[in-house]
């Protein structure tokens, strides 16, 4: 659920810079890239949990969790981004309905994409840190 400002800050930015109105198709536009970005978030984060059940330490299984995780979540924003671009451009019969959706996505995609990469490891790792030491706390209590 971290991932959803991510989207929001680069879809909202997107609207604001090509003048174009919040309607139902940009609503729509921000449903279709918080579903992209969650996805991406939940894949980065399986791939650090599972390094670290590979025994490897906190810090050692989130890099190797954003190695392994780079590739798919930049090559799947690419992807989007270009398959999005006729629509965010046309000027033809219904663009008024496609601009907006194509517009908030691609936004939306190129904030949450880097973001993704590179806050989200590092809180992620900040709250393991936390989960860690409280659970010492609760030891010692005992």
């Amino acid at each position: 659920m971290l991932n959803l400002p991510f989207a929001l800050i680069g879809g909202t930015f997107a609207l604001y810079l090509s003048g174009t109105n919040f309607n139902i198709s940009a609503a729509v536009g921000y449903i279709a890239v918080f579903g992209v970005s969650v996805l991406n978030g939940v894949v980065l984060v399986s791939s650090m949990l599972q390094a670290a059940d590979e025994g490897l330490s906190l810090h050692e299984s989130i890099i190797r969790g954003c190695e392994i995780r780079f590739r798919p979540i930049i090559v799947s924003a690419i992807v989007a981004i270009i398959g999005f671009l006729p629509a965010a451009l046309s000027h033809g019969i219904g663009a008024e309905i496609q601009r907006p959706l194509a517009r908030v996505v691609i936004g939306g995609l190129i904030s949450s994409t880097p973001l993704t990469l590179l806050v989200l490891p590092a809180i992620y790792e900040l709250l393991s840190q936390n989960r860690e030491r409280s659970g010492k706390k609760r030891r010692r209590n005992l």
